[in-house]
């Protein structure tokens, strides 16, 4: 495993892992999902029930992922729903970067999905799902 495709594989793994503790979170500890929902994206009163859903979705989302499955889609959801997750840490990492600084792990993160986004058709290492062939006229 080495060059660009397992450089990818590589990176495809570790965001799969932050994200999958992350959704796993909101199965063990729906409440805490609801209070994130809350303070940081300014919905009160959020259902548990309602994040356990959004786990599932986020689960199956993160597996198709991994596997590198319908990767236009699945790239693109994994760099909207951290993209989303890390702009709403913004004011927090202005206001108080010491107190925050776990937040600014984000940053790296969202550079990394937005690579493996834009170099989607290479990352076909262990993948079920390869690219179409690049065709010319």
């Amino acid at each position: 495993m080495s060059g660009l495709k397992g450089g990818l594989l590589t990176m495809r793994v570790g965001i799969f892992l932050v994200l999958l503790v992350w959704t796993l979170s909101k199965f063990i500890n729906p409440a805490q999902g609801s209070g994130i929902i809350d303070k940081y994206f300014g919905v009160a009163g959020v259902d548990t029930t309602v994040v356990m859903v959004l786990g599932a979705l986020e689960l199956a989302l993160i597996l198709a992922f991994v596997a590198g499955l319908y990767k236009r889609m699945t790239y693109a959801g994994v760099l909207a729903i951290h993209g989303i997750s890390t702009l709403v840490t913004i004011p927090a990492m202005v206001t108080d970067p010491f107190g925050h600084m776990l937040f600014f792990a984000a940053l790296p993160m969202l550079a990394a999905c937005y690579t493996l986004y834009r170099l989607r058709d290479e990352d076909t290492l262990l993948t079920l799902q390869r690219s179409a062939p690049v065709t010319t006229a």
